[in-house]
C-alpha cells in the first residue's frame, strides 16, 4: 500500500504542482510585454493571460491531492512524526497560502488592469517575487522528500 501511495503522491506533485509553477511563472513576464486589451496584440496577450491563470486555479485546487498522499504515504511509513516531514508540511502548507492569499489574487487584479484602458498599474514585479518565492519553497520541499534526513533508505 506504500508504494501506491507514494506513486499517487508523486504522480500528483508533477501532474498537479508542476503546471502551476510554470504557468504562475510565465504569467508576470507576459504580464509585463501585454499591451493593453484594445491595441494590436492586446487580445493574444489576454487569453494566454487568462489560460495561465485558468491552469494556476484549477491546477492548484487539484493539488490538495498532493498533501493528502504524502501523509497517507507519510502514516503507512511510519514517518508522520519525523522533523522532516514536518518541515515539509509547514513549507507545503505556506505555498498554499501564497497561491492562495497573494498570486493567485494578483493575477486577477493584473488581468483587470490589462482590460482597462490606458497604462494602468501592473505589478508584475512583486507577481514575480511572489512566484519565485512559491517555486523556492516546493523546490525545498523536494529536496526534503528526497534526502529525508534521518532515513535509513541509504539514498
Amino acid at each position: 500500500m506504500t508504494k501506491f501511495f507514494l506513486s499517487l503522491h508523486v504522480l500528483a506533485v508533477v501532474l498537479a504542482i508542476g503546471p502551476v509553477a510554470v504557468a504562475a511563472s510565465m504569467f508576470p513576464g507576459i504580464l509585463r510585454t501585454a499591451p493593453g486589451e484594445h491595441s494590436e496584440g492586446g487580445g493574444e496577450a489576454l487569453t494566454t493571460l487568462r489560460t495561465l491563470h485558468r491552469i494556476c486555479r484549477v491546477y492548484g485546487a487539484v493539488g490538495i491531492a498532493v498533501p493528502v498522499f504524502g501523509l497517507a504515504t507519510g502514516s503507512s511509513l511510519g514517518v508522520l512524526g519525523s522533523p522532516w516531514l514536518i518541515t515539509s508540511v509547514l513549507l507545503t502548507a505556506a505555498a498554499a497560502g501564497l497561491l492562495v492569499l497573494r498570486i493567485l489574487p494578483a493575477q486577477d487584479a493584473a488581468l483587470t488592469a490589462v482590460q482597462t484602458p490606458g497604462p494602468g498599474p501592473r505589478a508584475s514585479a512583486r507577481l514575480a517575487m511572489s512566484t519565485g518565492v512559491f517555486n523556492l519553497l516546493w523546490a525545498t520541499v523536494t529536496v526534503l522528500m528526497i534526502i529525508r534526513p534521518g532515513s535509513t533508505a541509504g539514498a
